[in-house]
């Protein structure tokens, strides 16, 4: 099927929260355990060893989003390998297939890394992939008592409609460039209290910023996942209708 361009908007607003959030930062100690824990409660179809090394071919990635989301995953579409091409195809495949579907993305830099078995990498994306899923079944508990029948009431006017207005609250939502960039400080023992003080409050506004644009680019994502499921719906409720309706409603008044 051809990507459309809000779908191509997404994967690189994805792109871009994962630059934002540093993927790559050291988790906490609490962080680690707890990631660790909920590792090892998942039943693997080969032991744990090295963690580094275990999941560089990202078939038990796979193997853990399928523990709880059985219908996204193809297990069969993951080959367990040593070769670093067949390694990033599955990642690749990962991203595009699996990640897609949980608002989750990880870069291709940091896809070499974990290919590579380099150190202390991993564990960080399993922490924020375990968010993303446990944010996932949390929806889905919410919205079970929805019947798909009620889904389905939206009239093809009242669809466009809530189109046009997603469309409106994207128009007003941007993303603002950060006052200053971040510049490596060097710090001597003269340096005055103002000064040093000056420095540190600069850092934290920028951080400040940073954290205000992570906020809109989630808000975006989901704005634009949204638009996606309206446009679905209104296809298939198009062609639900009978060829006179459908003629008619494609056609310009």
């Amino acid at each position: 099927m051809k990507q459309t361009h809000y779908q191509t908007e997404i994967i690189v607003l994805r792109s871009e929260m994962c630059m934002v959030l540093g993927m790559d930062r050291l988790l906490s100690e609490k962080e680690e355990r707890d990631t660790l824990t909920w590792i090892y409660k998942i039943p693997f179809s080969r032991p744990k060893k090295n963690i580094s090394r275990d999941f560089s071919d990202g078939v038990m990635v796979a193997e853990i989003v399928e523990h709880y989301f059985p219908r996204i995953v193809d297990i069969h579409n993951y080959i367990t390998s040593c070769n670093t091409q067949q390694k990033l195809n599955n990642w690749n495949l990962l991203n595009k297939k699996v990640f897609s579907k949980l608002d989750f993305y990880v870069s291709e830099d940091m896809v070499e890394k974990i290919v590579s078995s380099t150190p202390s990498v991993i564990l960080p994306v399993l922490f924020f992939l375990k968010e993303k899923i446990e944010n996932k079944l949390a929806q889905a508990t919410r919205t079970q008592h929805y019947s798909r029948r009620q889904e389905n009431l939206f009239s093809d006017v009242e669809i466009q409609q809530a189109e046009a207005g997603i469309m409106a609250q994207l128009a007003e939502m941007k993303i603002t460039e950060p006052t200053q960039k971040p510049q490596q400080q060097m710090f001597f023992p003269e340096i005055s209290r103002l000064t040093l003080r000056q420095v540190m409050l600069e850092k934290e506004l920028l951080v400040q910023e940073l954290q205000d644009n992570v906020k809109i680019l989630q808000v975006k994502v989901s704005k634009l996942e949204e638009l996606v499921q309206l446009k679905d719906k209104r296809i298939e409720h198009l062609t639900s209708l009978p060829e006179v309706y459908k003629t008619k409603l494609l056609l310009p008044g």
